[in-house]
């Protein structure tokens, strides 16, 4: 049973497919981005704002350990998939068994390292003055359950790998549900503070790794391991390597982002502009949910039929899920720009944020829209296993371009400057984007 899903990748329409695929990969992304989101409302409204800054300074430093795993995952999830479509069991056998050892070996060690490194790590990426204390406090004890959220990244991609998004769905909806209720506990009940927020957070990580790990022991999966699939082999690694460099990579420049923006805007307006930015960033990672659902569920499609020699299908798979992101994200983009003043005030009740925050949260999200062309054009050619346009086109949308407009522009236009970088990266990068990706498709997926 589970081997004929893997194969229905390349038989069942591609609509269908992708809606099999992409919806319970859009709940899983929503209900997490939620439990972000509400976190950081729960946050806000029973420690204070300054603990939102605080969270936001945190996040960059642990995400990017945990990006490891989620790298590892995604690069190793594009070889599964095309090995799969190929028929080459043991190859995904192997790769599976490769990422388990990557993961903990990288995310335990730079783990260990973080937390070494606390008290240099939090000032520079903006966590100081007031910021500082609390956010060690979140810092120290959400380091320790890195290593389990990269063990759970990891899992998650190779589960949709083999074309069980439900699984991957749960997984995600777990630990969501499980921090929300211990929020609840540990900051409203208890009165913990943010050591309650970052064991709730801890906690929710160890939760979701249970679930995976049953998921492969059970029969739900084909990917059964042997103690011979651990031994690292070169050449998976360097395959592996390679492809989930640019999932790294992406992370790594998201962390220099945090880094740059955190700093810039606290020399600008204080810790206000720090949660003004923490607001929208949340904010940002809530509304691209179906976006990134539609991206996750297109990847092992593209990818196994890439596998299987069937262009046509990989063909309608772009054009579809280019469509249906877009469609969506128009919709998401009218509700964000007739109501940011009712969604700051859902954060907080501080005037000077709420003051800010509409403005800031207009000009982030203007070019959202045409986002999805950027996205999964680029997540496309990871998918076929072609690293160095995958990783060209997803460091050009923050890398490339962000980091140089918002080092420029807050020179001459301030505050303002940071915000207008927004969009403006977002429409280079897309034109980019999709100028590589025509090029690509009429090269090398011609029509029958």
């Amino acid at each position: 049973m589970a081997k004929k899903n893997a194969k229905e990748l390349g038989q069942k329409p591609i609509g269908k497919l992708l809606l099999e695929q992409s919806v319970p990969a859009s709940i899983g992304v929503l209900i997490m981005s939620l439990n972000i989101m509400v976190d950081t409302i729960f946050v806000g409204n029973w420690i204070g704002p300054t603990a939102i800054a605080a969270i936001n300074v945190v996040l960059p430093v642990s995400f990017f350990i945990a990006a490891l795993g989620m790298a590892i995952g995604v690069g190793g999830a594009s070889i599964i998939s095309r090995a799969l479509g190929a028929n080459n069991y043991e190859k995904a056998l192997k790769t599976f068994g490769n990422q388990i050892g990557l993961t903990l070996l990288l995310c335990v060690s730079l783990a260990g390292l973080g937390l070494v490194y606390t008290d240099s790590l939090i000032p520079a990426f903006g966590g100081k003055g007031e910021i500082f204390d609390l956010a060690k406090t979140y810092y120290q004890i959400v380091l320790y359950g890195v290593p389990i959220l990269g063990l759970v990244m990891m899992g998650n991609s190779s589960i949709r790998a083999e074309g069980k998004p439900k699984f991957a769905m749960i997984a995600m909806v777990i630990p969501s549900v499980g921090n929300l209720l211990a929020d609840y506990i540990l900051i409203y009940v208890l009165d913990w503070g943010m050591a309650g927020a970052a064991w709730a957070t801890t906690g929710s990580y160890i939760v979701s790794f249970l679930f995976i790990l049953w998921f492969f022991s059970s029969k739900n999966s084909e990917l059964k391991l042997t103690w011979k699939h651990f031994g690292l082999e070169k050449q998976i690694v360097k395959e592996i390597g390679s492809l989930g460099f640019v999932t790294l990579s992406r992370q790594a420049v998201v962390s220099i982002t945090y880094l740059l923006l955190n700093n810039i805007l606290y020399e600008l307006g204080g810790a206000q502009s720090v949660t003004v930015y923490a607001i929208v960033a949340r904010m940002l990672m809530f509304v691209l949910f179906p976006i990134l659902g539609i991206t996750q569920g297109f990847l092992p499609i593209a990818g196994y039929n890439y596998g299987a020699n069937k262009p046509q299908r990989v063909r309608k798979s772009i054009n579809l899920a280019i469509g249906s992101a877009s469609l969506l994200a128009l919709g998401i983009f009218s509700i964000i720009m007739i109501f940011p003043e009712q969604i700051a005030s859902v954060f907080t009740q501080d005037p000077i944020i709420l003051q800010e925050t509409p403005a800031a949260m207009r000009w982030v999200f203007a070019a959202l829209p045409i986002i999805s062309l950027q996205l999964i054009g680029s997540a496309y050619f990871q998918a076929i296993g072609k690293a160095i346009p995958a990783l060209l086109l997803t460091l050009s949308r923050q890398g490339f371009f962000f980091i140089p407009l918002v080092l420029i522009l807050p020179k001459y236009y301030g505050l303002w400057g940071v915000w207008i970088s927004f969009p403006l990266a977002d429409l280079i990068s897309t034109l980019v984007t999709g100028w590589v990706l025509k090029r690509e498709v009429q090269l090398n997926l011609k029509q029958a």
